[in-house]
Parts: C-alpha cells; sequence; structure tokens
C-alpha cells in the first residue's frame, strides 16, 4: 500500500482537475476551495507535512502555510497524530 491509497480514494479532489491544485497566486484560492469540505482534508495535510510535499495545495493549505506551520512547530514527529487528535477532540467539544 503507498502512502496515499489510504485517504486519496475519498478526496474531493480526486474528481477535479488535479493541476488545478499547483496554481499559483489567486489559482490557490480556488484550490483551497475544493478542499472546504472534504471528509480527508486532515489526512491530505498531515501527509504533505510529514512527507515534505512542496509544491500545491494539500489540505487547504497552500506550500507558503505549510512552511510557516512546519517553522512554527519544527519538534513534531508525526502531523498525522497532531491532526487527528486534534480533529477528535474538536469533534468531542462539538458532541458536549
Amino acid at each position: 500500500m503507498t502512502r496515499l491509497q489510504d485517504w486519496s480514494e475519498d478526496a474531493a479532489c480526486r474528481s477535479d482537475d488535479s493541476e488545478a491544485l499547483f496554481a499559483d497566486g489567486p489559482g490557490q484560492s480556488r484550490a483551497k476551495a475544493i478542499c472546504t469540505g472534504c471528509s480527508v482534508r486532515s489526512k491530505c495535510l498531515a501527509d504533505a507535512l510529514d512527507n515534505g510535499i512542496e509544491w500545491g495545495v494539500w489540505g487547504g493549505v497552500t506550500e507558503r502555510e505549510r512552511r510557516a506551520l512546519l517553522r512554527r512547530r519544527p519538534h513534531v514527529a508525526s502531523w498525522r497524530k497532531v491532526l487527528l487528535d486534534s480533529k477528535a477532540a474538536q469533534s468531542e467539544s462539538e458532541s458536549a
């Protein structure tokens, strides 16, 4: 199993033009809009952060935004764990 197989089948961008996710400037806003409401957005972003993917919009986050996030939290060993734990905690607080 490749690293993408666990979530990419369910991605909102799967049916869209994948080139749209690698846009510059104003095109990035359109690319980020594709990610809005995607059920695997956190997993997508975690994959990009954990694997040092430098180009494109992943999980609704541009390459510039990902670099800033990595600089702010340089000691994170697993973004997947951080993001999924955060998502679970948010779900728990919303249901309480």
